[in-house]
């Protein structure tokens, strides 16, 4: 059985159909995505747990391991590829698991 879709509207008055109480507005979260750089390689949900977690740059990635990111809501394992192509254009890398970094 398929739930229903209940219209929404949010706060910048874009109505959008959902069958689930997410209340994010497509609209507004096309509006958020970069045009250019590693995040906007990344679906919003990937890109929304970086930046919560305050990686928005590559460097501050580069201090976090494969599975620190993977254990991050949002954060799938087709992510992983491109944020690891990412950092290796700027001749950056994960960090290595057991050695000592932010987090």
């Amino acid at each position: 059985m398929t739930a229903e879709k209940k219209r929404h509207t949010c706060s910048h008055g874009h109505t959008y159909y959902k069958r689930s109480d997410c209340r994010t507005c497509p609209t507004c979260e096309a509006a958020r995505k970069p045009s250019t750089g590693f995040l906007a390689r990344l679906g919003s949900p990937a890109r929304n747990a970086l930046l919560a977690h305050g990686l928005g740059s590559l460097s501050a990635l580069s201090q976090c391991t494969e599975k620190e990111i993977l254990g991050l809501h949002g954060i799938g394992k087709t992510s992983i590829p491109i944020l690891a192509a990412a950092l290796a254009e700027e001749g950056l890398s994960f960090r290595e698991e057991g050695s000592a970094g932010a987090t």
